[in-house]
Order: C-alpha cells, then structure tokens, then sequence
C-alpha cells in the first residue's frame, strides 16, 4: 500500500484526484499508476485502469488471475468491472468511498450475479492516510 499511497501524492502533485493504485505478481510490483484523467484528458484514466494496462502489457496477456491490486480509493463501477474482466485475484483498498465506490457500496459489482469473477476484497488498509490525503486534497479546493 505504501507504494499506492506515494502514487496518490504524486497525482496530487499535479492537480489529479489523489488515488494511486500497484498491481503486485509474486510478491513483485509489476505496475504502478497514478490517477491522470486531466493530464491525459481520458475520462477513463483512474489510477486502477492504467494500471492494469500497465500490468497486462507488462506479461504480455489480457488475464492477471495472479495479481493483486492495491489502491488508495474503493474502486467505482467502471474499474471494478475491469478489475472482474481482467480476472485480479485480490483487491487491496485503503478509503471507502460511499459516493462513488462499486465494490462495499453503491452497485456493489462484485456481489452481482452478472459479475463473472469475483475478487477476494480487504478494505481499510492504510485507510487514515489515504483518506487524508484525499480530504485535504479537496479541502484546498474549496
């Protein structure tokens, strides 16, 4: 998670949500990715999508049942379905995010029987710095 929390801050360095994500093989970092929606102006551009392009071309294959995913934020909808698409065997994440979060909250992707792979989910894990560097990322803002 310290990894993902250090992407976090660098994107908050650059005017970017603070949400980083690393995808793991083997105990290994294989990707590590920062949000970048604005800098890339790719709506699609959260931490946990580039990180998972990342890792897939890093192997060379579309599948990472093998991996791990660690990220900042509770994933929202879009990349909770391609963290099932992409098949990740676990996810590891530090804030909830009752607004836009898809995995504890809101459609909960996972839990859905049109979901057809399911992550093993922990929460929670280095929750109070990530959900502070998010706080005072918005705090700054208003």
């Amino acid at each position: 998670m310290r990894a993902a929390i250090d992407a976090a801050r660098a994107a908050a360095e650059m005017g970017e949500v603070p949400v980083g994500a690393v995808i793991v093989r083997n105990g290994a970092v294989i990707a590590t990715a920062a949000n970048a929606p604005r800098r890339l102006s790719d709506p699609t551009a959260h931490a946990e999508m580039l990180a998972i392009r990342a890792a897939a071309q890093a192997l060379g294959r579309d599948r990472l049942e093998d991996c791990d995913l660690w990220v900042t934020l509770e994933p929202c909808a879009m990349c909770a379905g391609a963290i099932a698409h992409a098949r990740i065997a676990r996810v590891y994440y530090a804030a909830a995010d009752p607004k836009g979060g898809a995995v504890e909250h809101g459609p909960r992707v996972f839990g859905q029987p049109t979901c057809h792979h399911r992550p093993e989910v922990y929460s929670g894990i280095g929750e109070g710095e990530a959900a502070a560097l998010l706080k005072d990322f918005f705090a700054a803002r208003r």
